[in-house]
């Protein structure tokens, strides 16, 4: 599927709320996503899963291989149960990373940054808060699977970002429990 076509997809589903089957070339599977906002390069969605949201994600139309709209029961039973006609975009400057990452440092959320990859090795993670944003990267404090803020922030590379994930019900549930004593420096 060419980029342009996919493109149009996800305009379509942002202009009309409508969900869309997003495939992406490091998920051997799909996402459930409707489209809040674009622009050339990324995209904001909600991420739906069993007539549900969950959270934020921002992507880059480059990763996209395939879009289809999902135009079928499926989005009746959102429209009936309220839950897209409720979805209010948040208000992220997404006309780059350095914005995105400066958006989010205001607000002072902890967030999920990936690097996906069919490949176990290439993966990253980080779950943490934003330190610092520059042109080219940020820094991200991450905290591990106990919950202890690392010494040190991340250092993030837009350049290797596939998504980034804010307010989704991991990362508000698990930031309940972590350390409260973030470090400061």
């Amino acid at each position: 599927m060419t980029k342009q076509k996919i493109k149009e997809i996800v305009y379509k589903c942002l202009e009309e709320k409508l969900l869309c089957r997003a495939y992406f070339k490091y998920h051997k599977s799909y996402w459930y996503l409707i489209p809040l906002l674009a622009n050339d390069k990324l995209f904001l969605s909600v991420q739906e899963d069993d007539f549900q949201l969950d959270g934020y994600q921002i992507r880059r139309f480059r990763d996209m291989e395939k879009a289809e709209i999902k135009d079928d029961l499926c989005h009746e039973i959102l429209i009936k149960e309220n839950i897209i006609t409720d979805i209010i975009a948040p208000e992220i400057d997404i006309s780059s990373w350095e914005a995105i990452f400066s958006s989010l440092n205001a607000l002072g959320k902890n967030i999920i940054v990936e690097h996906e990859s069919l490949n176990d090795n290439e993966r990253q993670f980080v779950i943490g808060r934003v330190e610092k944003v520059l042109k080219h990267f940020a820094y991200v404090r991450n905290f591990d699977a106990d919950g202890i803020w690392e010494e040190e922030p991340h250092k993030v590379s837009y350049k290797e970002i596939t998504s980034m994930t804010f307010n989704s019900r991991y990362v508000e549930v698990f930031s309940k429990y972590v350390d409260s004593s973030y470090p400061t420096k």
